[in-house]
């Protein structure tokens, strides 16, 4: 094998076993094995079971980034939009199951970026423009904008790492049901929302 060669198969190997296992349940020793060579090439080429961690979970946030970056940028009505959104990460989910569990984990301690919650977060600020035109076709505070597309997105990352593992429902009907609370609350959204209970806050 090249050096070129041997660096993806590690990186297919500790993806597979990050998946398994999880960051702190494998360890260099079992990827070396798996991979058929010894630690020192594990160490070589990423300098340790973290470096090797951290490009898995960076191609596995590019290749979902780009899915749904692509669904947000396409025209369309909002309502298509939020509906092409849902679908981008379902597909993800469909295609990459492996990377999407190892993205749903908790990252090694000490890392503060490349979290699935991080990535939601930047997908929720591309989803805000969408959401601002919506609001100020209403009439409502375009300045909510942002906290709605936190929502929108949280509801929509939350049913995938469901269905993840409770396949009962088909993909498109998964997202039309998604998009149907999503769609049809974002209708009706009262001016000034309010709870109807008291609370402390």
């Amino acid at each position: 094998m090249t050096g070129k060669q041997r660096r993806e198969q590690l990186v297919m190997v500790g993806r597979k076993l990050f998946a398994e296992r999880g960051f702190e349940g494998t360890s260099v020793e079992e990827i070396a094995a798996a991979a058929g060579v010894s630690k020192p090439v594990v160490y070589e080429h990423f300098g340790g079971k973290e470096g090797l961690y951290a490009v898995v979970v960076d191609r596995e946030i590019d290749a979902l980034l780009a899915a749904i970056q692509g669904a947000l940028t396409s025209p369309g009505t909002s309502r298509q939009i939020i509906e092409r959104a849902a679908l981008a990460l379902l597909d993800y989910i469909e295609g990459s199951t492996d990377g999407f569990r190892i993205l749903v984990r908790d990252s090694p301690p000490g890392q503060s970026t490349g979290t699935f919650a991080s990535l939601m977060s930047d997908v929720a600020s591309q989803v805000e423009h969408i959401l601002v035109a919506a609001f100020k076709r209403h009439r409502l505070d375009p300045k909510a904008a942002p906290m709605y597309a936190q929502m929108l997105v949280g509801m929509i990352a939350m049913t995938g790492q469901w269905w993840l593992d409770s396949r009962k429902f088909k993909k498109h009907e998964v997202a039309a049901h998604v998009v149907n609370l999503a769609w049809n609350g974002l209708t009706d959204l009262e001016r000034k929302p309010t709870l109807t209970e008291p609370f402390d806050d």
